[in-house]
């Protein structure tokens, strides 16, 4: 099996588009990796990333805000000889970004992060009813409420600390 880097940006935001969710490496409060998936959007060069507003993840990436992204997509078992366990492999492609994240406060900011969250999921148009709207956004609700919704930026960087892509697999034989 053969593996090929991407180095074409377009190559890897067409990947990352395809993706339904990202795998998120985190450090936890002993330094021992913590990866989970979260919903992404992807837009002008930027990941962002959604939770919700408690949790470890949250004060991890609080405490600790490098990070490790991986988006995956295409995988496809596949063989040389389908008898011999070694000639299996698994065929996909991957992009993996590290950086370091950026808790969103504003609310212009955290309002084009939804948006572009609400795009990648959905083509239909989304609006914000209020209080509910602001609840998410962080941007009030009613009675003060506590906000429902956290995003973080993560700049889409350069190799080797930014993206790296993988084509693992190509040329391979049958399966």
């Amino acid at each position: 099996m053969k593996t090929r880097i991407l180095t074409e940006r377009a190559e890897m935001e067409a990947i990352i588009g395809r993706c339904p969710y990202c795998m998120v490496g985190l450090t936890d409060d002993q330094g021992r990796p913590y990866v989970l998936p979260m919903n992404f959007a992807y837009a002008d060069g930027v990941v962002y990333l959604h939770s919700g507003p408690d949790g470890s993840k949250v004060r991890f990436l609080n405490e600790r805000p490098w990070v490790c992204l991986t988006f995956s997509e295409g995988h496809e078992l596949v063989w040389m000889h389908e008898q011999m366990a070694c000639s299996y492999s698994m065929k996909a492609r991957s992009v993996m970004c590290r950086g370091r994240a950026r808790r969103l406060e504003d609310p212009v900011e955290k309002r084009r992060a939804l948006d572009a969250v609400m795009r990648h999921y959905t083509e239909a148009g989304c609006g914000y009813s209020e209080p509910a709207g602001g609840r998410v956004l962080g941007c009030g609700g009613a009675g003060g409420e506590k906000a429902r919704g956290v995003f973080w930026l993560l700049p889409f960087g350069p190799c080797p600390l930014g993206a790296r892509a993988t084509l693992f697999g190509e040329g391979s034989g049958a399966g």
